[in-house]
Parts: structure tokens; C-alpha cells; sequence
């Protein structure tokens, strides 16, 4: 029977993540007392990492992160009924008689790998996984909608697709799943290849190769060998998907000599796109070619960039043997995500672009070239940027390069926020932009604030930035303000 929360045990649990079990009632050797009461035998109704939101019965799971320990707050988990706690080491609190059962490892990070590892091969579930600097999260969210038509399907929430985030997601996996689509994200050499020996997928998608993570990974090269770990770690019945749009990515790939799908606009490609019709706001329309095949697709999300994103979805639909209406039907029923290239209509005919959960060059170019078709005929573009984090030495002149793209699209106005703020300004100046039309702002409120002082009847306001820019906070001011 595959294992399942409510009916999973301590002493299972211990086994794939090589812990021991600890406190006073141990034997030195760690072993469990004759007569002792039968506490491997304890039964958890779940997991958390978060002591704020543990229900009793649950498994404490203590992470080490940025900003907080888990192992503080070990205590508090117990006092709000957690069954038992997972530990590092040598970081159990001494001295405590309150902790039901307590499990060490030497790293609670890569112990929860491991047991999701383990937990996913207790299930018969197609895995599909999927990463790129671009396009990740709109991919798994068009593939889950095509594959929730005929079968119940797992995915990854919000941005948990880290070496947490994806284990805690498999660790959802329970009966009657019949798919998991997952995305994978990195900043390091390392990580895709940990987390595809942890979801171990029968299908890898590489979305693209672009500037994103430099600081972790030095140049574009590093990055395509980085999202390649997914090819070389999956296993040799796997089926790789990749963008044949890509010429790095794909001199990558190849190299590994793998079982490979290629999809994009290009001819060449097993999956691809002809008559695009770009309706703007209403969305994009194409048909999808595949072996001889035609599909008719609608998008009812604008931006041309999301033709790349539906054929990767549709690819995964196509080699899972999904039906073709499945597939149409799959990605017509795509609504969009919010803070992805996202319309939002305001007052007087003015239209919000909210493209504010991330930013980085090639996501951001895609961005200016699609705004270019929402704009109405006598609206003007007003565009808000935050900075691009992790780019490295790469940074100054990847913002400047930002600036010039956003004056190439005749953009009325430029307001630029973060510490490469002037950077983008400059390079839109440099771009014939006039100067009187760049300005760095320091705080969200300002920048709301010289928005709606400029903004008329039938203009775009683009809003995008780094995650950690909070544009958010600009899409909440302008929502508030123009009403």
C-alpha cells in the first residue's frame, strides 16, 4: 500500500531519510527500550514547516532558512499539538519531557528530499517537471489544465519549486492521483539535478535558456549546463521537451543523447505554431502541428509570449497521449495567473499591465514587445520597472539594455525603481527617450503617485520587476486610486 498521511508511521518514516530516533527514553545505541511504550509505531496526519500553522497530529518538520530556524520553534509546534518533530542534530532542546517523538538527521533539508523521493515511488503517477529562466509556472498551469480533463492531477503552488517547495509538494501525492506536473526552479549548479533525482519525472520540459540567476551561475552558458541537469539526471526511459527555438539550449541538450521533443515556431520542430493571429486583450489564436496534424488553439491570455508556453503544455499533452480536445480544450480554459502579464482594466479606459511576481531580461523584453499590441490607438505606454536581481556582472548593462527597449517601444514615460534605477533611465535616454520622460523613484507610493499624475484616457500602465522589488504594492496603489 503506497503511504499515505493518517496512516504513516514514525518507524517508516525513519528509514528514508536515515534518522534516529532521539530523547530521554532511548537506549545510548539509540535503540528502542523492551517495555517501552510503542512510539515508533505513532501515526502522523501530516507534515508543516510552519510552527504558526501545525494542526495537531501533524509531523514538525525544523528548516533552517534566511530569516528563521525551525528548530526555535520546536516547542511551540508541540504545544500546538504536533505528534512528533524532525531535527538536525545535536538541535533537539534538552532537558524536554513535552516532545512526543523526536527524529534527528544530519540535514532536515535533504531528509525532506528524501522521504519525498521515497514517497513518490510509493505511487504510480505520471511526473512531469518542468524548468527554464522563463515561462515555468504559465507552462505547468496550461499542462495541468489540459491534463485535470481526463485525470486527477497534483501540482506545485505558487512558487514552491525549490528544494522545499517541490518536496512538500510530492508529499501532497495521495489515491487517485494520476499526475503530477511540477515546475523547477535554481540559482545554483546543483539543485535541478537534486530536485529531478527527487521527483524522478518521466517527462522533463526545458522552457528556455535566457539571463536570469547570473550571480550564482556567471554567464548564459552556465545557466544552459545548470538547466541541463535535468536532462543528464532523468532517468534513460524519460522523455525530454525542449525549446528547438533554442539554439544554446538545444546544443545542450543534444549532447546528452536522450530521448528529445522539440517544440517552437521554427519548422523544425515536432510541435509547433502556424497562423498566429495576435487579437491583442482578447487574446492569441495559432494552429498547433504535430505529425501531420492540425489543432485550432485559443489563448484567452494576451502576449504573444504565451504561444511558447501553450505549445510546451500541449507537447506534454501530446507524448502522454492526451486527446487532441483535451488539449484545445485544456489550453482554452487557461485564465492566466496574477502578476503574470496580467490586464487589469481602471477607470477612463486605462489599462494595467500587472507583469509584477518577476522580472529578468528575456522575460521583460517579451513584455514591452506584447504591450505594444494592448495599447489603444490614441493610448499612450507608461512603464514602471523594478530592478532585475541576481544578474551579476551583467547588471548594469542588462538594465541599460532595459531602458533602450522600453524607448524602442515608444513608451511615453519611464519610472525606475531599485539600485540599477538610473541605469534604465539612461538607456532609455540614450534611446532618443527625453530626459523629462525618465525618473527614478525611491518608494512604491511614489511611484504610484507620478503614475497617476500622468496617466490619461486610454493609456497602458506595464508594471514589472524583480519579485523581491514588491511591485505588487504599485498594482494595489493604482487599483485604489483609479476607480
Amino acid at each position: 500500500m503506497a503511504a499515505a498521511w493518517g496512516k504513516i508511521t514514525a518507524k517508516e518514516i525513519i528509514d528514508p531519510i536515515r534518522g534516529t530516533f532521539e530523547g530521554s527514553m532511548l537506549e545510548a545505541e539509540g535503540s528502542w527500550p523492551t517495555g517501552a511504550p510503542e512510539k515508533p509505531q505513532t501515526v502522523f496526519s501530516g507534515l508543516s514547516t510552519d510552527s504558526r500553522r501545525i494542526r495537531p497530529g501533524e509531523l514538525f518538520w525544523a528548516l533552517k532558512g534566511e530569516r528563521f530556524d525551525g528548530h526555535d520553534f520546536v516547542l511551540k509546534a508541540v504545544e500546538r499539538g504536533a505528534a512528533g518533530v524532525v531535527v538536525q542534530k545535536h538541535h533537539l532542546p534538552t532537558g524536554e519531557s513535552r516532545i512526543p517523538i523526536a527524529i534527528s538527521v544530519d540535514d532536515t533539508i535533504k531528509a525532506l528530499g528524501d522521504l519525498a523521493g521515497w514517497w513518490r515511488r510509493q505511487y504510480r503517477v505520471r511526473v512531469f517537471a518542468i524548468t527554464g529562466s522563463s515561462g515555468k509556472t504559465t507552462t505547468k498551469e496550461m499542462a495541468a489544465s489540459i491534463l485535470e480533463m481526463g485525470n486527477r492531477t497534483l501540482k506545485n503552488q505558487g512558487n514552491f519549486n525549490n528544494l522545499i517547495g517541490l518536496p512538500l509538494t510530492i508529499l501532497r501525492l495521495e489515491e487517485g492521483h494520476s499526475n503530477m506536473v511540477v515546475e523547477m526552479g535554481m540559482n545554483q549548479p546543483g539543485e535541478i539535478a537534486r530536485l529531478t533525482e527527487i521527483a524522478d519525472p518521466d517527462v522533463g520540459v526545458i522552457t528556455n535558456v535566457g539571463m536570469a540567476h547570473l550571480e550564482g551561475l556567471r554567464d548564459i552558458e552556465g545557466i544552459a549546463r545548470a538547466k541541463s541537469e535535468l536532462v543528464e539526471k532523468i532517468s534513460s526511459k524519460g522523455k525530454v521537451l525542449a525549446n528547438g527555438d533554442d539554439e544554446l539550449l538545444m546544443k545542450t541538450v543534444l549532447s546528452f543523447r536522450k530521448d528529445v521533443l522539440t517544440f517552437g515556431l521554427g519548422r523544425e520542430n515536432d510541435v509547433r505554431a502556424c497562423r498566429i493571429r495576435d487579437s491583442g486583450r482578447k487574446g492569441v489564436s495559432f494552429d498547433l502541428r504535430y505529425q501531420g496534424r492540425s489543432m485550432p488553439v485559443r489563448l484567452r491570455t494576451p502576449g504573444l509570449q504565451n504561444v511558447s508556453n501553450a505549445l510546451a503544455a500541449a507537447a506534454i499533452g501530446l507524448c502522454s497521449n492526451e486527446p487532441d480536445g483535451h488539449i484545445v480544450e485544456g489550453l482554452a480554459r487557461f485564465a492566466g495567473i496574477e502578476g503574470r502579464f496580467t490586464v487589469v482594466p481602471l477607470a477612463g479606459g486605462v489599462t494595467l499591465v500587472d507583469d509584477t511576481y518577476n522580472s529578468n531580461p528575456s522575460s521583460l523584453k517579451a513584455a514591452l514587445e506584447s504591450v505594444k499590441t494592448l495599447v489603444d490607438k490614441d493610448g499612450r505606454i507608461i512603464v514602471g520597472l523594478g530592478e532585475m536581481m541576481e544578474l551579476g556582472d551583467a547588471a548594469s548593462s542588462a538594465h541599460l539594455e532595459a531602458g533602450r527597449l522600453v524607448a524602442e517601444i515608444g513608451a511615453h514615460y519611464l519610472l525606475a525603481m531599485g539600485e540599477h534605477a538610473h541605469e534604465m533611465v539612461d538607456g532609455a535616454v540614450k534611446s532618443d527617450m527625453p530626459r523629462f520622460r525618465g525618473e527614478v523613484v525611491k518608494t512604491h507610493s511614489e511611484m504610484v503617485k507620478r503614475i497617476i499624475d500622468e496617466i490619461r484616457e486610454k493609456d497602458l500602465i506595464l508594471l514589472k520587476g524583480s519579485r523581491k522589488m514588491e511591485l505588487g504594492k504599485v498594482v494595489y496603489g493604482l487599483k485604489k486610486s483609479v476607480q
